[in-house]
């Protein structure tokens, strides 16, 4: 009986593991009606797969994802608490109740955001909930250090436009820009910059100043590069690789040398990571420390096509900068088993763990990672599983939010086998 109830379940942990649909750039084709969303990782699923990341290129149509919120400038220079944060479990795209959307564990320490990667875990990502197209962002922030271990302060948009400042742990006096047109990677696009001192002891401020014609870094008020787009022109395909969509602001911290990463990730990243480092002693992770975050939200670009004011869609598969619609659509689903194509489909509900829909409803990251580099030669994991310690900074120590299990699906599965185990043993 029980080895029949073993196998049994052996039979079901492996049509969970299959269970996944690939999209996008790692998979065959686009997503189904009954998982229509393709998330930024190249999984198909619904209700969060449906929200900020999702791309409709590889979606089951261009509405299966849902309209993103419009830009809104803000200041935040005081992190005193997580209340402006929803968990990527508890966000249904309302942007008006909470800024940012995050996976992985965050602490507060002394008014400032501190980003957490323990041992063996995916770091942390937190995503700025209303879509900036074109701007000015700032961020002053410590990084984290290390070989294999990376910051990030970046702009993605859904389509894989791309705006990056990278930081890499084992060279701390050096920031990397790089920029990327619907996620195709070209690493000629890549520009060091030099950091005056050391980043993880001292607090730089970093700035992409994003317009229709170009683009500019800045690092402590200083410029250190600028694109302009009618560099970026390609006579081949006859268009500008410039980036042109709307993008969220995200803050990372990620395991570019872990195991599960490709090998030129992990050579990027400056090595494999070392999980018995002083930081992984003492105080038992790495971390990034944010300090002060703005917004500054520019005109839409001449020519745009505006039919309201509260959110982006795009309406066309080419989503270039003219297939881009400003209109009143709303951005909230009812609850995750909720798509973009339906999103009222379910009743109410505040977190994910509620859902019934069989498919995914939360997708995992790939580490705390978040653009281009992030996903090359890397297969997906979730994000920390482990409970959040203390940060001890002046002798202060705070407690942030722990992370769970993003799969609710997993968790319903589970369910399932324990039925089977008790039916078959019976």
């Amino acid at each position: 009986m029980f080895r029949l109830a073993a196998l049994a379940v052996a039979a079901l942990s492996a049509s969970v593991a299959s269970a996944t649909i690939s999209c996008g750039s790692t998979g065959d084709s686009n997503c189904p009606s009954d998982a229509p969303c393709c998330s930024q990782y190249g999984e198909c699923g619904v209700g969060a797969y449906c929200l900020g990341g999702c791309d409709p290129r590889y979606s089951f149509s261009l509405d299966s994802c849902t309209p993103e919120p419009i830009c809104e400038s803000k200041s935040f220079d005081s992190w005193d608490n997580l209340d402006s944060l929803a968990k990527n479990y508890d966000y249904l795209g309302n942007a008006s109740d909470y800024d940012w959307v995050y996976s992985g564990t965050l602490l507060t320490d002394n008014g400032d955001l501190v980003l957490t990667m323990p041992n063996n875990s995916g770091g942390a990502l937190v995503s700025y909930n209303h879509y900036i197209w074109y701007g000015k962002v700032s961020g002053t922030f410590k990084t984290s250090r290390d070989a294999g271990v990376i910051t990030a302060f970046i702009l993605l948009s859904d389509v894989k436009d791309e705006i990056d400042y990278e930081f890499v742990g084992a060279n701390l006096t050096t920031a990397q820009t790089n920029y990327y047109f619907q996620g195709i990677l070209d690493y000629d696009n890549a520009v060091n910059g030099t950091i005056s001192s050391d980043s993880f002891e001292n607090f730089h401020t970093y700035e992409l100043d994003w317009t229709p014609d170009s683009i500019t870094w800045y690092l402590d008020g200083e410029s250190i590069r600028v694109l302009n787009r009618n560099e970026t022109y390609n006579s081949t395909t006859n268009q500008y690789e410039y980036p042109q969509t709307p993008a969220r602001l995200e803050l990372s911290l990620w395991p570019g040398g872990a195991s599960n990463q490709g090998e030129g990730t992990i050579t990027w990243a400056g090595g494999p990571i070392n999980w018995d480092s002083q930081d992984m002693q003492d105080p038992g992770y790495y971390y990034a420390i944010f300090r002060n975050i703005s917004i500054t939200c520019y005109d839409p670009p001449s020519g745009a096509n505006i039919q309201g004011n509260n959110s982006y869609i795009y309406t066309s598969y080419t989503v270039t900068n003219n297939t881009v619609e400003i209109v009143n659509n709303a951005t909230i689903l009812n609850n995750f088993d909720d798509t973009g194509l339906n999103m009222t489909a379910g009743s109410s509900t505040a977190t994910a763990t509620s859902a019934t829909n069989t498919a995914v409803s939360v997708p995992s990251s790939n580490g705390g990672g978040s653009g281009a580099e992030s996903n090359q030669g890397s297969s997906t994991s979730s994000g920390s599983h482990v409970s959040s310690t203390g940060f001890s900074q002046g002798g202060s120590t705070q407690t942030g939010a722990a992370a769970v299990n993003e799969h609710v699906f997993q968790s319903s599965i589970f369910a399932v086998l324990v039925a089977v185990i008790a039916l078959v043993v019976l």
